[in-house]
């Protein structure tokens, strides 16, 4: 998507991002009081994702909840594409798959697409790629996931499993349709022409192995949309449902404007990073406060533009009444930024060290997680 002023594809996202043209550009369908009380409804509560509206958009979630109220299940699919370390950025959808998964009771199946990144990245090996895959996987099972409904994958390590449906749903996908989605010319190599086939199989493969249709619940960042499109348009044909899912908007950068992103380290934090990484890149990270603190003091800071306030907002103070007061002193000129930015370097290196002490007791479980051929 490449008009107004910003574009967003699964490869590149650039721009000041209008959501709400963009969902309305994908065809998606805005998140509603409606859903959401259907959702605390079924769980008891809301995540705070969903409170906070970092999930905005939707497809068919309404169709599964319905399915599920009259007793018939679902599972999860969501994934990655191994370029590089983990940042939090990715953890989003992530940690809101966790929740569903507990509260619901469900299959994840957990997509790494090392192939992906080989075909679109040229100087990524595909050597290089696995292994990415595999430390990113740590990051994953650091999040707590069940071990016994939590089925993580290579697309080159299960391919003997994703090839043969692959296959089917390549036979369905027209180089046509691939250009109109994705913009491919006649210079796109082949492997990125076949690729979104792989992407679809996760979709349906449950269905495969139980003989019988079940639907599936993507948790996935907005720029994702465009392959589960066109899985949408395919599966039917090969007689399952369409996939439903349910998008994040992206996670903000540490510059102004712009999201976290893997390929630039200082836009982002990453779940590796040291005490003093955090700290170097929360101080110099952009915010809504003035020039001086007279002036501050006058007339206030902005929260609406600070990505410190962004970070608490939608992941690191979870209380309602904690971030309206953030909120109300930011625009009373009452808090400097520097002591808005001290408080979330502490939160951000205490959510780390223990992601951290996690991450490396992972290393111990990835069989209980792997699926291979």
């Amino acid at each position: 998507m490449s008009k107004d002023n910003f574009t967003v594809t699964p490869w590149d996202v650039s721009g000041d991002v209008n959501y709400n043209k963009l969902i309305k550009n994908f065809g998606l369908s805005k998140i509603d009081d409606k859903l959401l009380e259907k959702i605390k409804k079924q769980t008891g509560e809301l995540h705070l994702f969903l409170k906070r509206g970092l999930f905005i958009a939707h497809r068919d979630l309404d169709v599964v909840l319905n399915s599920y109220a009259k007793g018939d299940s679902f599972f999860l699919y969501t994934g990655r594409g191994p370029s590089g370390n983990t940042h939090i950025g990715h953890l989003i959808p992530w940690i809101l798959a966790k929740w569903l998964q507990d509260k619901y009771d469900l299959e994840l199946y957990f997509q790494m697409t090392d192939d992906e990144k080989f075909l679109f990245k040229e100087n990524l090996t595909l050597e290089e790629a696995t292994g990415f895959a595999y430390e990113n996987a740590l990051d994953v099972i650091a999040l707590g996931f069940d071990p016994k409904k939590t089925h993580i994958f290579t697309n080159t390590q299960y391919a003997k499993t994703l090839y043969p449906q692959a296959l089917r749903v390549a036979k369905k996908l027209t180089f046509s349709t691939t250009k109109a989605v994705f913009g491919f010319t006649n210079e796109t190599n082949t492997g990125q022409i076949f690729y979104t086939s792989m992407q679809t199989v996760p979709a349906f493969l449950p269905s495969v192995k139980a003989g019988r249709n079940i639907y599936c619940l993507i948790p996935h960042g907005i720029d994702q949309d465009p392959h589960f499109r066109v899985a949408r348009d395919i599966l039917p044909k090969l007689g399952y449902y369409k996939p439903a899912s349910i998008q994040n908007i992206f996670f903000p950068g540490l510059a102004k404007g712009g999201k976290m992103s893997a390929s630039d380290v200082n836009s982002a934090i990453f779940t590796t990073d040291s005490k003093k990484e955090v700290e170097k890149k929360i101080n110099s990270a952009f915010t809504g406060g003035r020039e001086t603190i007279e002036k501050q003091q006058k007339e206030g800071g902005n929260p609406d533009i600070c990505n410190i306030y962004k970070y608490n907002h939608f992941l690191f103070e979870e209380d309602d009444e904690r971030i309206e007061e953030m909120r109300h002193l930011c625009k009373k000129g009452q808090i400097r930024c520097k002591d808005c930015k001290k408080q979330l370097v502490q939160k951000i290196n205490n959510f780390l060290q223990e992601h951290q002490k996690k991450r490396q007791l992972a290393k111990a479980k990835l069989s209980e997680f792997i699926l291979t051929d």
